[in-house]
């Protein structure tokens, strides 16, 4: 599954993998309102079996979504550049923020991933996520909802900046996660860089008047 890096930021068929996917409705669509995939093979032969089972199947594309995509990979390039930037300047001021307790993506340095990605990577996409300091969980609906930019949504890579929420806690009981807390994971549009810092500053607010309320109360339990 190539869709987080495309085409344009790493070539599978070059290391040796036999089918490369991408959700086209992601970045190359751009705009939200497409629904496409696409498959890539080296070998002619493969390319066959899978035209033939999708022809099999009955899958086809119309014509509309094609000119939709044919869109969005016209301004693509633009489009990456500008959120990986905004992406990157969003992470260099989270992780100066006491609420996140890891961010998750390969350009950073202490990433697990960061070697093989600088490696075979010609860059990086607009997307990534943070997990939250677990006893501030309870506040995230409320600074979700103070968000103006910022809106929830599943997908990314589109033109408006999106959050994602997860709690691997609650969903994945299986994964060893009981001591970390909720995922945000962040798609980041074509708004300009300091709205999209000026818009999380002000809901993260909330956090802080939750610590200092949770702090307070703290302290007046010890006194009783």
């Amino acid at each position: 599954d190539n869709t987080w890096a495309s085409h344009l930021l790493f070539k599978p068929l070059d290391h040796g993998v036999d089918i490369s996917m991408q959700a086209l409705s992601k970045h190359a669509g751009g705009h939200g309102d497409l629904l496409m995939g696409s498959l890539a093979v080296r070998d002619e032969a493969l390319f066959r079996r899978l035209k033939d089972t999708a022809r099999f199947l009955g899958y086809g594309v119309s014509p509309e979504d094609c000119a939709l995509c044919e869109r969005g990979l016209m301004t693509m390039p633009v489009r990456m550049r500008h959120a990986d930037a905004t992406a990157r300047s969003i992470m260099a001021w989270l992780s100066e923020r006491i609420e996140i307790a890891q961010l998750l993506h390969p350009s950073l340095p202490d990433h697990p991933g960061h070697a093989v990605w600088k490696r075979d990577f010609a860059g990086s996409a607009g997307v990534f996520s943070f997990v939250l300091r677990p006893e501030l969980a309870p506040l995230q609906s409320k600074v979700l909802a103070r968000m103006r930019l910022f809106r929830l949504g599943a997908s990314w890579g589109g033109v408006h900046s999106l959050i994602s929420v997860s709690d691997p806690r609650r969903d994945r009981p299986a994964l060893d996660w009981l001591k970390r807390g909720p995922v945000w994971r962040l798609s980041i549009g074509l708004e300009a860089s300091d709205d999209l810092l000026a818009d999380l500053s002000q809901a993260f607010d909330l956090f802080a008047e939750g610590r200092r309320n949770g702090a307070a109360l703290a302290d007046a339990k010890a006194a009783e």
